[in-house]
């Protein structure tokens, strides 16, 4: 079965999915706490609105899908906080929006490509080297992001009226954890795909909380359930020939049956 990392792409789509099984979970964990999980869903919709400008403009569709999802959270998230539009109303109004931007392009560009495929459902082969990079950097930035300001975090996450009036400048800290999630989300896609990224944000934590006492037992299970999903997902995809993302996902919905399954 080791056979399978004399190959590099597989080596580099590890190295990456398990990077991408450690961060989504994290993010999760503090936007499920919120009851905001839906914002993965319409930032990856958003994202591959990014991806077809890339492939229409001929741009590296990873960097226009970075930069669509970030402009698309700090919208959502400041329509939120002037509660001018409820948040589930921003999100989907981003989550069409999103879709229907991306559809144009495509038809613009001619309809349909491998490379959009890719993105859409997740593809090991297509892994780059260049990939690998960009979610390292991600994984320092987010792992360092979140460590320096956890208290913060999960003080704004619980109560943020509390919070603010304590204080801690909540409006600052929505930002940057809706950014840290629409970077992830568009880094995502090479691994899980646009379509299924939102479900390795929120299904390993779900899971998480069916066990943990605490929210910090929960961050760390969600991060194990999240890298045991991406690990036999690749598996899986490798040797059954099946798109990753669907497998990721699949692995991680059979772990929440087995963490609801009653002792």
């Amino acid at each position: 079965m080791l056979e399978i990392f004399e190959y590099s792409f597989m080596v580099r789509a590890f190295a990456a999915g398990a990077v991408i099984g450690i961060l989504a979970p994290l993010i999760g964990s503090f936007l499920v706490a919120r009851r905001y999980s839906l914002i993965a869903d319409s930032l990856s919709h958003v994202s591959l609105a990014g991806v077809a400008i890339g492939l229409l403009t001929g741009i590296y569709p990873v960097y226009t899908a970075i930069a669509a999802s970030v402009v698309a959270a700090i919208i959502i998230e400041r329509l939120r906080a002037s509660k001018r539009v409820s948040g589930d109303s921003a999100l989907a109004i981003f989550l069409s929006a999103g879709l229907a931007v991306a559809i144009t392009l495509l038809g613009l560009a001619g309809g349909f490509t491998v490379d959009l495929f890719s993105y859409l459902f997740g593809s090991i082969t297509t892994v780059r080297e260049v990939d690998v990079l960009h979610i390292g950097i991600l994984g320092i930035v987010v792992g360092g992001a979140i460590a320096l300001l956890y208290k913060e975090l999960v003080f704004v996450s619980f109560d943020e009226e509390v919070a603010q009036v304590s204080g801690i400048p909540a409006k600052a800290l929505n930002t940057v954890l809706v950014v840290l999630t629409a970077v992830t989300v568009a880094l995502s896609m090479r691994i899980v795909g646009a379509l299924l990224v939102g479900a390795l944000m929120v299904i390993p934590v779900v899971a998480a909380m069916q066990i943990a006492k605490s929210f910090k037992a929960t961050i760390w299970y969600a991060i194990a359930i999240g890298l045991a999903s991406v690990i036999s997902g690749l598996f899986a995809a490798y040797y059954l020939d099946i798109p990753a993302g669907g497998a990721v996902v699949l692995a991680s919905l059979a772990l929440l049956g087995i963490s609801m399954v009653k002792k």
